[in-house]
């Protein structure tokens, strides 16, 4: 497993299991459980996502030592910079997954008013500095927003989780955090499958014969290559396997440069700027 070092020391497995949109209950329970079983060690889940609780019992029925996974967690509400609200739901969440402390907690969207987020992320300086978190860090942050987040913020977040795929490379933005030293995460590598259509499809697949890999491979070694945390998500065993072993995969230069011309700036899933958070 490779792991990479926040600004604050931590140290965060650089792969692991996204579970947006893994359904609640038995699923997202059974699915956890086998990545745990198969070598993951860092979980990513959220409060909009519902199965905080089955990723909780499922990482304490693994018998994998608590001090040996990684979870991530992140809330959305921020209710007009409502602090006591915040903090309920920060102490629902801690209660859900009841694990003693949580490795890192992201706010999940921005407000598009620059003092609700400001509010949202004292909150998380309160969690972090009485020991309830490791490392706290945003999502969907564009720079325009951590450039006003900082002005206020004692502590740097340490990541900032985004999308991230071959049609989305984000290479501005990962220039601008790792000036800042804040840890970029990609979520959603595969852009909702879009990766599998013409002509990037075709691209890829070419890269992956060399190595006898495959697509979903091929794009986790380009990801963690260039220093990206990377957190597929998948229910499928078969799958969550063939992900697991895309981080042995190693690229030619020549081959992360094919990779990096893909980029065309696509977005699949929501525009931090146009987003429903309140």
């Amino acid at each position: 497993m490779k792991y990479i070092t926040l600004h604050n020391g931590v140290r965060m497995p650089q792969f692991g299991l996204g579970t947006f949109k893994v359904e609640a209950g038995e699923s997202a329970y059974e699915t956890v459980k086998r990545a745990l079983k198969i070598g993951y060690r860092h979980i990513d889940t959220a409060i909009m996502y519902g199965n905080e609780a089955d990723v909780a019992k499922a990482i304490k029925d693994s018998g994998i030592k608590r001090e040996e996974i990684f979870v991530t967690s992140k809330f959305f509400k921020l209710y007009s910079g409502d602090k006591e609200k915040i903090r309920k739901d920060i102490d629902a969440s801690l209660s859900r997954l009841d694990l003693g402390y949580v490795d890192l907690m992201l706010i999940h969207w921005p407000n598009m008013d620059e003092k609700i987020n400001q509010a949202a992320w004292s909150v998380l300086e309160e969690y972090y500095e009485k020991g309830a978190f490791r490392a706290i860090g945003v999502s969907n942050f564009q720079i325009h927003h951590l450039e006003r987040l900082l002005e206020s913020a004692k502590i740097v977040p340490m990541i900032n989780q985004v999308e991230c795929h071959p049609l989305l490379a984000q290479f501005g933005l990962q220039k601008y955090l790792i000036s800042k030293g804040i840890q970029m995460t990609s979520y959603g590598p595969f852009a909702k499958g879009r990766v599998f259509e013409e002509p990037t499809a075709s691209e890829i697949k070419s890269i992956a014969e060399k190595h006898q890999a495959t697509i979903t491979q091929v794009i986790i070694a380009w990801g963690l290559q260039r220093g990206i945390v990377m957190i597929p998500k998948s229910v499928h065993e078969d799958r969550l396997i063939e992900n697991f072993n895309g981080t042995e995969l190693v690229l030619s230069q020549s081959e992360m440069e094919r990779m990096n011309a893909l980029n065309r700036g696509a977005r699949v899933y929501t525009d931090p700027d146009n987003n429903a958070v309140t």
